[in-house]
């Protein structure tokens, strides 16, 4: 069996909003990195970026659960020796909110050239305004990602 691979004129690309208000970090993540691969579409090919563009807006009013704001912990390394440094996602959320989650939807992505090629259809804004209405992007609804209040 042959591997489909679409032309350059069946790729389509649209816009994406997604208000983060409300929404669990993770199950939003997942979802806005499918649209970032092309998954939802059916011209989808593993090898090449057939995604579409994702504006996430609200990035500050996202949600974790289960205390994992204060248990769970992100790292990064300097490249040096002893260079690791650690911090929670609250303190994240609270100091950079547009970088914890373009982080978390980094890691859902491939840890290649490819992915990087994904990671840069996506734009995180903490406030509600974003610079990029003559793109006229259409609203993106992710209802299972609502935080449940119990």
């Amino acid at each position: 069996m042959k591997t489909y691979t679409p032309k350059a004129s069946e790729i389509h690309r649209q816009w994406h909003v997604v208000d983060a208000e409300g929404l669990v970090l993770g199950r939003m993540a997942t979802e806005v990195a499918t649209i970032l691969r092309g998954k939802h579409k059916p011209t989808y090919a593993p090898h090449i970026d057939t995604g579409d563009h994702v504006i996430i807006i609200n990035a500050d009013k996202v949600v974790l659960t289960n205390d994992k704001a204060a248990d769970k912990v992100m790292y990064r390394h300097s490249g040096y020796p002893g260079g690791i440094k650690s911090q929670t996602y609250s303190d994240m959320l609270d100091r950079q909110p547009a970088e914890a989650v373009r982080g978390t939807v980094r890691g859902m992505l491939p840890k290649n050239r490819l992915g990087r090629q994904m990671l840069g259809k996506l734009k995180v804004y903490s406030g509600p305004n974003h610079p990029h209405e003559a793109q006229k992007p259409a609203p993106l609804v992710i209802e299972h990602a609502k935080a449940r209040v119990s």
